[in-house]
Formats: structure tokens, C-alpha cells, sequence
């Protein structure tokens, strides 16, 4: 999940697996799964910033040890 602030300077929690597309128009509308679409203040850049950090914590790489050794 990420925080997301609404045009009206609202917070919203989107989760970051069901974001279909990301654009500027020049507001940033993300685009759902579903099709729903949500307007953010967040830039693009933010948001894939925020999306890239979910998935480092929620989907860790594990390291074989034998591989590094």
C-alpha cells in the first residue's frame, strides 16, 4: 500500500498492486485494475518512488549464500 494525497489535499492508501498506469496531464491520474481512476498531487516520479519502496519491503530478494560464496 502507499499514501497518496488527493487533489483536495486528502490522504488515500492505494494499493500499489492494483495501479495499472501512471500520467500526467498535467495532474498525475493513476489508473486502477479496474479502471477507476484516481487524481494525486504526487508527481509521477513520487509515485513510482512509492511503488518501488512497497515492493522492496513486500517482496524481499532472497540470496542463496552458496551463490555469493
Amino acid at each position: 500500500m502507499i499514501k497518496l494525497t488527493r487533489l483536495n489535499e486528502t490522504e488515500i492508501v492505494v494499493n500499489a498492486d492494483q495501479i495499472k498506469y501512471v500520467e500526467s496531464t498535467p495532474d498525475t491520474i493513476i489508473t486502477l485494475m479496474n479502471n477507476e481512476k484516481i487524481l494525486v498531487t504526487d508527481s509521477i516520479d513520487e509515485v513510482i518512488r512509492k511503488v518501488v519502496e512497497f515492493k522492496r519491503i513486500s517482496y524481499p530478494v532472497v540470496v542463496d549464500e552458496r551463490e555469493t560464496s
